[in-house]
């Protein structure tokens, strides 16, 4: 799910990782009303920087208190939807991704969420929440392409998803992928 620039510039070796920060995200599961299963995915605010009103996991930034990066996804996902670590079950850890525009280099984690409480939003950072149907995130049909204009580069073929209105793409698009194929071999 990566741009094709992208890809080049990596196989290039033009990307090189210039002591990144740590992040941790947390790719939430969790039934609704109806007892089908939901992923939560969050609208950021607008605000002057790279990911501003980005579609994206809860999640952020290691902390000095941080026990482990693992700490930071489930600390992150409390603060940002009110998600309680208690209350979250870590199935599996899964690529890391550097993200060279912000020099970050996140560590997404795949958690179930059994019993949902009303999510909670943290008003400074996210400005909504965006339940995805795991039906709708499995259907092939939500993948397409889309020219965007980015922080790296103007008007290129970006790989996206098509979840409830948004554009999903870059880092997020690349760890959807992943999600996407690990649940197509057990499901």
């Amino acid at each position: 799910m990566a741009p094709l620039i992208r890809i080049k510039e990596l196989e290039a070796g033009r990307i090189k990782k210039k002591n990144p920060k740590k992040a941790g995200v947390l790719a939430l599961f969790y039934p609704n009303k109806t007892r089908s299963t939901n992923l939560l995915l969050i609208l950021r605010k607008k605000y002057n920087g790279v990911h501003s009103n980005q579609i994206g996991f809860p999640g952020g930034k290691l902390e000095k208190e941080d026990l482990n990066i693992m700490h930071t996804a489930l600390r992150e996902t409390h603060e940002e939807v009110g998600v309680s670590p208690n209350q979250v079950s870590i199935i599996k850890s899964l690529s890391e991704v550097y993200i060279p525009p912000s020099n970050f280099e996140v560590q997404p984690f795949i958690g179930l969420y059994e019993n949902p409480k009303p999510f909670i939003l943290q008003e400074s950072e996210v400005e909504s929440i965006v339940e995805v149907p795991l039906v709708d995130f499995m259907d092939d049909r939500k993948i397409f392409t889309q020219k965007l204009s980015t922080s790296y580069a103007k008007n290129i073929d970006v790989p996206a998803f098509k979840l409830k209105g948004y554009v999903v793409w870059g880092a997020t698009a690349m760890m959807l992928s992943e999600i996407k194929e690990l649940l197509k071999q057990v499901l």
